[in-house]
């Protein structure tokens, strides 16, 4: 389906004049499909040839304007279910934040099955418009940037590689950058290049980012759970823009991604990040609890290696991941991309580099070089290829 019908049908769902909707990103392989299907239960199924009944289907709660879908922590299909009061709140709250109004722009380059391109799409709408669709490669990017001058949503590889290719990010009104950490040296160098970058942070249970460069925004609350104050500890987050529940999932509330209510009746999410509140109470996400790699008796928070290595000059992209190892338990892996394929880092350069911020025991004891990370259509670093042997 058109990115663009799929919108039409979003804010009739938005509006409560059309069904809640489902979306499977273009591409999914059809074995992913079938699963998808008989896990969430649709009632019909939407085709180039028409609309089909299902069987076996399972009504959508009465609020619940949008399903995403996600792997969560095991693997296995679980549906976020969106009420349109949340979708519309997280991007009013959004839109007050960049200051967006009627008459901007917005370039939407992320898929729209994911909840990365939908956000463009309900942005679009708070603001009277509709969100322009193209796939993502530098050319096409910099001629709509230069056409449009709009506010767009990127991960950082797609911002990396727009300067990269000498786009002036100065042109967009906004960039909102998110799905994957993104390394310091990045943001401040499309910064300087004129470019309005704001970090995000969020998910699907909170219909995206919540959270801009560390500070919530308006009527999110955070909360992070931790032995002592500034120390770190798992995100919880709460507001409007919190999903309903998880589609037909009666042991969700198991779940380290779940809904859970304190003493005042508020709802939280239980996120499965690690992170830390400084003094202001800003953000900072430090990685998920179920990459923390456990090398040695020692935990180390792949993220904060990774944010070091990025900074190394002859790292052009990198991902830590731990993978298992006979003596270690697990040994802390560098997988990067070098900004010199002729030059490349060594192991014992990039863990010296390590050593001089972290532990001896968090520098990488294992180097894996590229030409390429492997993504996901989300733009994410496909971390359990990753988690692979050595290619």
């Amino acid at each position: 389906m058109a990115p663009e019908r799929f919108g039409d049908l979003l804010a009739g769902a938005l509006d409560g004049e059309g069904p809640a909707l489902l979306p499977i990103p273009a591409g999914t392989p059809d074995a992913r499909v079938r699963d998808l299907l008989a896990a969430m239960r649709p009632e019909t199924l939407r085709g180039p040839d028409g609309v089909t009944a299902l069987d076996g289907s399972a009504p959508a709660g009465a609020d619940t304007a949008l399903v995403v879908t996600t792997s969560g922590s095991t693997g296995a299909p679980k549906g976020v279910e969106l009420s349109a009061h949340a979708l519309r709140a997280s991007a009013r709250a959004s839109v007050a934040r960049i200051g967006a109004g009627p008459g901007d722009a917005w370039l939407c380059v992320l898929p729209a099955g994911h909840i990365s391109g939908i956000q463009v799409m309900t942005r679009a709408l708070a603001t009277g418009a509709e969100a322009v669709h193209a796939p993502f490669d530098t050319d096409t990017v910099r001629e709509l940037a230069a056409r449009l001058r709009p506010h767009v949503s990127l991960v950082p590889t797609q911002l990396r590689r727009l300067l990269a290719a000498g786009a002036d990010p100065s042109l967009f009104g906004t960039v909102l950058l998110g799905g994957a950490a993104a390394e310091p040296a990045l943001v401040e160098a499309a910064r300087a290049a004129g470019a309005r970058v704001l970090t995000t942070y969020g998910m699907s249970e909170t219909c995206g980012g919540c959270v801009y460069d560390g500070v919530p925004l308006d009527g999110v609350r955070v909360r992070v759970d931790s032995g002592a104050p500034g120390e770190p500890g798992r995100i919880l987050l709460s507001g409007p823009m919190l999903l309903s529940g998880y589609r037909l999932a009666p042991g969700a509330a198991g779940d380290p991604d779940a809904l859970t209510r304190d003493a005042d009746g508020r709802s939280w999410l239980r996120t499965n990040d690690l992170g830390r509140l400084d003094a202001d109470g800003r953000l900072s996400v430090l990685g998920r609890m179920d990459e923390v790699v456990n090398t040695g008796g020692h935990k180390v928070v792949p993220g904060q290696v990774n944010a070091l290595l990025m900074e190394h000059p002859a790292v052009a992209e990198s991902v830590v991941v731990g993978r298992p190892d006979p003596e270690w338990g697990e040994r802390v892996s560098a997988v990067v991309v070098p900004a010199d394929p002729d030059a490349p880092p060594t192991l014992e350069q990039l863990r010296s580099w390590v050593r001089e911020r972290l532990p001896s025991y968090a520098a990488p004891r294992e180097l894996d070089l590229r030409r390429s990370l492997p993504m996901l259509a989300s733009g994410k670093p496909d971390l359990v290829a990753l988690r692979g042997p050595a290619s």
